[in-house]
């Protein structure tokens, strides 16, 4: 039997804005945890300031749900807002829906159903697209040439790897993959660009993405490529390169945290939504 829940999606970035206007559409759902300006005028019916004991099926939490302080992350309010309070939001069976959860997290929010969405191969795969193409942005801003025609190093070729070898091929790239493993060699092969061993990485590069979350530029290997190579860090904690090494040998290092976020947060919202509500739907709701 198909139940039906009301949603309750608090604090976050501009995402969870539009993933509370798509889930919206098929569910009772209210927003918290924005300041008024942050919120269309179509969705000011959904703010709520009122504590609503047990009064929501399920809540939505950032990607990165817990600052520094213990607080919900809510960037976009001027007000902070106690993750226990959201806790006495939920009815007793209820479900909470984060990107990451640690161990603080769980702990406030212990009995109750807790699913990560960031963990969903779906979200990861629909992801790639936007975090690419938010890289190639940061690019284009950052470079004082066009990317046509330039020396481009892809580091590590997963979802986003592929993804963005394929961007920078229609921007008319020369296109590298450094990878570490014969799957690697064969997707640059069917994507139709050149590969290397991420062992053997020289410093002919005008460009450098990677996106592997482990050191692969330590000093010595920054100190290879010229002074004018623009690196873009897209890997998670702890990233791929040694910043503090690049900014003493007047590199260029850009980590690119969390991009489908900032620069597309419609369509990161809505992808979003669409794996919540296949997360409900597999649970009966």
């Amino acid at each position: 039997m198909i139940k039906e829940s009301n949603i309750l999606i608090a604090g976050g970035d501009m995402r969870q804005i539009y993933c509370a206007k798509r889930l919206s559409l098929d569910l009772p759902a209210a927003v918290i945890g924005f300041d008024d300006e942050f919120i269309p005028l179509e969705m000011y019916d959904m703010k709520t300031d009122t504590m609503q004991k047990h009064c929501y099926d399920c809540v939505v939490l950032p990607v990165i749900p817990l600052d520094e302080n213990g607080m919900l992350n809510t960037p976009y309010s001027s007000s902070e807002l106690r993750p226990e309070y959201i806790r006495d939001m939920l009815r007793e069976d209820g479900t909470v829906f984060v990107g990451k959860a640690d161990e603080r997290l769980r702990s406030i929010f212990s009995g109750f159903g807790i699913y990560e969405y960031l963990n969903r191969e779906e979200l990861s795969l629909k992801n790639a697209v936007p975090t690419a193409e938010g890289a190639v942005q940061i690019a284009l801003e950052e470079l004082p040439v066009t990317i046509n025609g330039l020396r481009v190093l892809i580091v590590g070729l997963g979802r986003i790897g592929t993804a963005l070898a394929a961007v920078l091929k229609g921007f008319g790239a020369d296109v590298t993959a450094a990878v570490r493993s014969e799957r690697g060699t064969a997707k640059a092969r069917i994507a139709g660009i050149r590969h290397i061993s991420s062992l053997n990485i020289d410093g002919s590069y005008d460009l450098v993405f990677n996106t592997v979350p482990e050191l692969i530029f330590d000093r010595g290997s920054l100190t290879q490529f010229s002074d004018t190579t623009l690196f873009i860090d897209l890997a998670s904690k702890p990233g791929g390169i040694d910043f503090e090494a690049a900014r003493e040998l007047g590199i260029k290092a850009v980590w690119a945290l969390g991009l489908p976020g900032k620069t597309a947060p419609v369509t990161a919202g809505e992808i979003i939504a669409e794996t919540i509500e296949t997360m409900l739907a597999e649970r009966g709701l």
